[in-house]
């Protein structure tokens, strides 16, 4: 039971649709809120191996959006980010993409977000 729960809390939201991505950004950058995308497909072991990771990014930075995108479901927006190989990370800023890793390195990740993070906290007490 308390791994369904668990399952059930999850702080990754899953993209389904063009319209809940442009959805989703825009209120993010409404909101000057950061937006972390994992560009996945559920054939791509390494993109499967990597969610654990994503999870736990996701409860470690309360003030991030964590998006999550089936390549196969919503081949447009993969398209248009040029995502062309799985997974591939997307980090955003204001709508608009500052940062992205192809590959499974929850290392990489960690350290690129956990820096996205800090320099954004950076510009907001400049601000």
């Amino acid at each position: 039971m308390d791994g369904q729960e668990q399952h059930n809390k999850t702080r990754v939201v899953k993209i389904d649709s063009v319209e809940a991505w442009d959805f989703y950004v825009s209120q993010a950058s409404n909101q000057r809120c950061p937006v972390v995308a994992h560009f996945t497909a559920s054939w791509c072991m390494p993109s499967v191996a990597m969610n654990p990771c994503f999870e736990e990014l996701a409860s470690a930075y309360q003030n991030v959006l964590f998006l999550t995108v089936d390549v196969d479901e919503v081949k447009e927006i993969a398209k248009k980010l040029e995502v062309k190989a799985m997974p591939t990370f997307v980090i955003m800023r204001g709508g608009a993409v500052v940062d992205k890793l192809v590959g499974a390195n929850p290392e990489e990740i960690k350290k690129r977000v956990d820096g996205f993070v800090q320099s954004t906290r950076v510009n907001v007490s400049v601000v």
